[in-house]
């Protein structure tokens, strides 16, 4: 069975609506408020809050819109981060903890509210999210994720085995969480959306103008293209697991995780009915987790940790087909149109890491697999920063300064390796 052609965004390519008409930057000096180095869900959302309150705002991609990992992820829009809610607040301290779970908490309702007052065509539906148990410890993690979350009165429920079977359609789960206040999204259009958003609200928007210099003049900030200059006042770095040379501090702080996705062709009708009957996105527990959803159209969007490069390719495809066959028996060993695949920027305690880089010149980055919901919080709070309507004290953040990841190179091969071992060894269920 040949294998499906690998691209930069796969399914999301082919089913976006195109990005606002673009072109690099061409002048020199252009005087604005905010500069925002990278056009992904931080930046657009930062570009977008921050051109509606009257600011010159200006976005510098070195690609396109939603290049990195904002126009190649599962398109979750999940409320929270991995990490237990309790241990949120004990890795942040107070009054940061809490501010940060209750930013996350109502970043669902930022995304979805965006797309509405909008009109943002990005099939959105906001039916919930479906984290599934894998065996005994898996269903412990969960009933624990429950008790946690019910004790701050989220909207998460705690499913049986019926009943997780009668959500996902499979019978390979103990259990799993529905969580009420998230859904999903089709992650390349909504950045494209914002970007439009941003547009019409009045930001410059500059692709393939890639960042190569920053000079401080002490009054302002010029940065530099190959083909024009930028003056802010302020500068917002949205590159995350994507950031080159310029700020290396950024990339030193990140592990990268790459994971990857392989979409069907629309399902038929009756099988569209029995897998995901009501819409919504889901993963699993396992370290080597996988997660699956339908898109608009009744595809069957499956990923997992894994890159699709070397022989990862055929491991990682061979591994997808065989693991929705033990799944969903009924769709067979089926053949994937579509397969691409991005990195995760990885912290060391699960959570975003807020730096001033300089003066005037903030970052939010480190993700780990939650981008969505969180990046799009993440802009509107840089942007009310940079905008002076708050103090960086009263983000949602604690304010710290990079710190290397240990043995990140190692453990960036591990990730890859370790994951391209388990996928050519079994299909997990």
């Amino acid at each position: 069975m040949p294998a499906a052609p690998v691209s930069n965004h796969g399914l999301w390519e082919a089913t976006a609506l195109p990005a606002p008409e673009t072109a690099p930057l061409q002048a020199q000096g252009v005087a604005v408020d905010i500069a925002i180095v990278g056009a992904g869900y931080t930046g657009l959302s930062a570009a977008l809050h921050a051109a509606e309150a009257g600011a010159r705002v200006a976005v510098l991609e070195s690609q396109h819109v939603g290049f990195g990992g904002s126009g190649r992820n599962v398109g979750l829009v999940n409320a929270g981060m991995w990490v237990m809610p309790d241990a949120l607040p004990q890795a942040l301290g107070e009054p940061h903890g809490q501010r940060l779970l209750d930013a996350l908490g109502e970043g669902p309702s930022l995304v979805y509210g965006l797309v509405e007052r909008h009109g943002l065509a990005c099939e959105a539906v906001r039916r919930g999210t479906l984290h599934c148990a894998v065996g005994a410890s898996g269903l412990r993690n969960l009933r624990e994720r429950h008790r946690q979350w019910q004790a701050r009165g989220a909207p998460v429920d705690l499913l049986d085995a019926d009943a997780i079977a009668e959500a996902t359609g499979s019978r390979a789960y103990t259990g799993g969480l529905l969580d009420r206040r998230a859904g999903t999204i089709q992650p390349l259009a909504y950045a494209r959306g914002l970007a439009h958003a941003a547009v019409r609200a009045g930001a410059a928007l500059h692709t393939h103008s890639p960042v190569t210099a920053v000079d401080d003049h002490h009054g302002h900030w010029t940065l530099h293209t190959p083909h024009g200059s930028v003056n802010a006042a302020w500068v917002i770095v949205a590159t995350n697991a994507y950031t080159d040379r310029l700020w290396p501090a950024l990339q030193e702080e990140l592990v990268r995780f790459p994971y990857f996705n392989l979409a069907t062709a629309p399902l038929p009708a009756a099988l569209r009915a029995r897998i995901l009957p009501g819409q919504q996105g889901a993963w699993d527990t396992p370290d080597v987790l996988s997660s699956f959803r339908l898109d608009a159209q009744g595809r069957l969007v499956f990923g997992s940790v894994g890159a699709l490069r070397g022989p990862g390719t055929a491991v990682h495809g061979d591994w997808g087909r065989r693991a929705l066959a033990r799944l969903f028996p009924a769709l067979g060993r089926v053949a994937f149109e579509h397969a691409w695949y991005g990195q995760i920027g990885m912290t060391a305690n699960a959570l975003p890491r807020l730096h001033l880089l300089a003066r005037n010149t903030v970052s939010i980055s480190g993700y780990n697999g939650r981008g969505i919901a969180p990046g799009t919080v993440f802009g509107r709070a840089l942007a009310q920063l940079a905008l002076g309507r708050c103090r960086i004290d009263d983000l949602p953040l604690p304010l710290t300064e990079p710190t290397p990841a240990a043995f990140k190179a190692l453990r960036e091969m591990g990730y890859e390796v370790g994951a391209l071992l388990v996928h050519a060894a079994q299909a997990r269920f």
